[in-house]
């Protein structure tokens, strides 16, 4: 490994192998490659990710396709096949095992599905989507999970004691702010938070790290809250004033950047990823394969949402009924199911439409419940949830209440803005109805249009040319739900629409509400769902969100699945703590900023990310968090700061987004993205940075060390604009070489360089510039610098 960085080191600055700048790319340039922690990705948190598509789209196929011929309770399945099981597909038929883990194309499964054998399920093809959801189940390994859990629902469902389910796991119970422990080392602890976080680690004998470098507290801060590097003033004047009073400093810090509109900008994002923004463009059998063109002005709202600390509570209200319980500002709200897919029918037979309806239906469950609850309640749309306490009809309760929206363009201006541009479109919608009865009737005729009619379709040729070109522009508008209809639905047997069961009554998850929950009767029943979700009698809101913002926080959460508390997500390594900050998120007034407040003046979150090998051995995995967990940043946090040390960062806020955000100085949050990731040059780009897709709720980013990114480190026009600028920024602001590298170090890593560092910087800008280089000693080491792994860590 290190004899190939030598060799694209040296390829890299246009050198000899033997130049001196080899040591200083290596040292530099190493740990993008070889940091074990950072390539690392969390494969428990995949597997879990894996067994929920497989609940939501594979096991749901195989029910309502093949079930009926291969299925439980079948005598004689036909060849033999049983297809209810991993072993039985393993196992297979008459003609061998139907799949092989990991290996689609050698899959009889697959061969059958695409009719190259034989032609399954008979009479009836499935869609490319659904193909395509059977090869990457299989590129995975199958997962079907059988053993270790246990179902939650008892077989009768008369013999349900909701009651005695909710004891059973530790999601459902009321959240009961407990006692805070005591501990030994009481000079460590700064607030509750510490209590809990040190009486963990003495009862397995060990201790916190010491608390971190000043100018590294601050930069992390900084990063954590608006996503962007302390400038060098910030930075003295943090120093100087914890020096004297650590505490004082961090709530002083603290409280700038939470003031700051770019913290709105920060944790927006963060928001977004949970409610699958995106401006359109989705895949296959997507209605929205279009741009949903003013889809910012949810973004907008989200980041206003979270600048003037609009308490939690209202923001899961407002997206959920934001155009029932508010203005038309709050309407933008319902953005958060709005934007999502919206599945059509590509034949129009009735088994498609019912297919696309349960598509889009199943979207919205599944952003509102794992978005919100971390339940995957979509596991139950064919049958009762195999894992959770979720029967069947709480998934139809719940789709009963989106089967009565409807999306809709709110319009942004006065009613007589929107009266003119309707009646103008209108006039040229009534011309070409006429073209098209004119032509309608020539074909009945079975003739060609007269001459006559040929000059009128001219004429209406014209006018409608004519109308268009003065046809005013179209107003402002917003993409939102509004109420459609207020019946309940049936249960879809097997998830098949066409297949009606017993009526649905809207309501709420009666493993939450109990059994004899209060039916939805208000509207769509929008207004009691949001009621529901947002009680502080439910459990699992407060503790979902102060999860993820300890995530954020943290590199990684309590719960290290966010979005599923259910049986097969992963138990919180600090309940205790987890229920102490939900019980004060409450009693804050449901408050995300004082959230931030409160971690953040802890000495848990001051500590210094130091490796100690004694507690590693005990904790490799950090779980009882003795250290800070060193983490790589976000792809926006990254860009944003390169572009603010080299003082490029447009800070504008709000508007349309920026198709290609590589060759714009605006903030990452404004990239144009899609639903598929697959539409823009900002798509290309964020993707190489593991940023997800937009196609479902995402619960957080998964960290990846590929060459591809090197390979844009060191190529891209992006990053040789970032160098030019710095070293331009550097050459104005410094005398000398040494001046500039002390400076460069300090705006980048927020320290000072040692020996070694400067002894190497020197001896390469008193090289001999090759003259094969476009760039000049300076850009190239500040390229070098910026695409540092120092630099990419908070």
């Amino acid at each position: 490994m290190r004899s190939q960085i030598n060799a694209v080191s040296c390829r890299f600055v246009g050198m000899r192998k033997q130049s001196l700048i080899q040591p200083l790319i290596c040292l530099l340039l190493l740990g993008i490659f070889c940091d074990s922690s950072s390539a690392r990705v969390l494969f428990q948190s995949d597997e879990i990710q894996a067994v929920e598509f497989f609940e939501t789209r594979v096991r749901p196929l195989l029910a309502e396709h093949c079930f009926m011929c291969h299925g439980p309770g079948v005598q004689k399945p036909q060849g033999n096949l049983r297809l209810d099981s991993l072993a039985s597909l393993l196992k297979g038929g008459h003609r061998g095992p139907a799949l092989v883990p990991r290996r689609p194309e050698d899959s009889l499964l697959i061969e059958a599905v695409r009719g190259k054998s034989i032609e399954m399920p008979p009479g009836e093809k499935l869609g490319d989507q659904e193909i395509n959801d059977l090869v990457q189940w299989i590129k995975w390994g199958a997962p079907w999970p059988e053993t270790g859990h246990v179902s939650q629902l008892p077989e009768s469902k008369k013999e349900v004691d909701w009651g005695k389910i909710r004891k059973g796991h530790w999601a459902w119970q009321p959240v009961l702010k407990p006692v805070v422990p005591e501990v030994s080392r009481r000079s460590w602890v700064q607030n509750p938070i510490d209590s809990f976080v040190l009486s963990k680690l003495e009862k397995a004998g060990l201790g916190p790290s010491p608390p971190a470098d000043l100018r590294i507290l601050v930069r992390r801060i900084n990063l954590d809250l608006v996503g962007l590097l302390p400038s060098l003033q910030e930075v003295d004047e943090f120093v100087e004033t914890a020096q004297k009073d650590l505490q004082g400093a961090v709530r002083q810090r603290v409280s700038t950047l939470l003031d700051s509109t770019s913290y709105g900008e920060r944790w927006a994002r963060h928001w977004l990823d949970v409610a699958r923004y995106s401006d359109g463009f989705g895949g296959f059998l997507d209605r929205r394969d279009q741009e949903l063109s003013q889809a910012w002005r949810y973004r907008d709202w989200v980041v206003s949402a979270f600048n003037r600390d609009l308490s939690y509570d209202q923001f899961v209200k407002l997206q959920i009924s934001g155009d029932l319980i508010g203005d038309s500002e709050d309407a933008l709200a319902t953005g958060f199911f709005a934007l999502g897919p919206n599945y059509y029918s590509d034949g129009g037979d009735p088994d498609s439409v019912a297919q696309s309806k349960g598509e889009t239906l199943d979207d919205r469950i599944d952003t509102l419940t794992r978005g919100f609850l971390a339940i995957t309640v979509s596991c139950a749309r064919c049958h009762d949830h195999k894992f959770d306490p979720v029967p069947q009809q709480d998934y139809y309760s719940l789709a009963g209440i989106f089967n009565n929206t409807r999306n809709s363009e709110l319009p942004l201006v006065p009613e007589g803005v929107v009266e003119v541009y309707d009646n103008h479109q209108q006039k040229i919608r009534e011309i070409e109805q006429r073209q098209k009865d004119l032509r309608t009737q020539a074909h009945k005729e079975k003739r060609e249009l007269l001459d006559q009619e040929e000059e009128l379709m001219r004429q209406w040729e014209e006018q409608i040319k004519d109308l268009k070109e003065s046809a005013p522009p179209k107003y402002d508008f917003a993409h939102t739900l509004v109420e459609a209809d207020n019946q309940d639905m049936p249960v879809a047997q097997r998830g098949n629409l066409r297949k009606p069961g017993e009526l649905a009554p809207r309501r709420f998850l009666k493993v939450i509400a109990g059994p004899n929950s209060p039916k939805f009767t208000q509207g769509s029943g929008r207004i009691e769902l949001a009621r529901a979700v947002a009680s502080p009698d439910n459990p699992l809101t407060c503790r979902v969100m102060v999860n993820r913002i300890w995530m954020h926080h943290f590199g990684k959460a309590f719960v290290r699945s966010p979005s599923n508390f259910g049986a097969l997500g992963l138990k919180p390594t600090h309940p205790k703590l987890l229920d102490w900050l939900s019980a004060t998120f409450i009693e804050s007034g449901w408050s995300i900023k004082s959230l931030h407040r409160l971690i953040m003046s802890s000495a848990t979150y001051q500590m210094s990310s130091r490796f100690d090998s004694r507690a590693f051995a005990v904790d490799g995995d950090n779980k009882l968090i003795w250290r800070m967990n060193p983490r790589r940043m976000d792809v926006e946090s990254w860009r944003d700061s390169l572009l603010a040390v080299t003082q490029e960062l447009d800070q504008e806020m709000g508007g349309p987004p920026v198709e290609d955000i590589t060759r714009s100085n605006r903030r990452t949050i404004y990239a144009k993205v899609s639903r598929n990731g697959d539409r823009f040059v900002s798509d290309e780009f964020l993707r190489l940075f593991d940023f997800p897709l937009m196609r479902a709720t995402s619960s957080g980013r998964p960290t990846s060390i590929v060459p591809q990114q090197f390979l844009f480190l060191i190529n891209s026009p992006f990053m040789v604009d970032r160098a030019k600028a710095l070293s331009e920024r550097l050459q104005g602001e410094s005398d000398s070489d040494e001046e500039r590298i002390e400076r460069v170090y300090r705006l980048l890593f927020g320290r000072i360089s040692n020996g070694q560092e400067m002894q190497l910087g020197l001896q390469f800008l008193l090289a001999e510039s090759p003259v094969s280089s476009e760039l000049t000693l300076w850009q190239r080491y500040c390229q070098v610098l910026m695409s540092s792994n120092e630099f990419m860590y908070v």
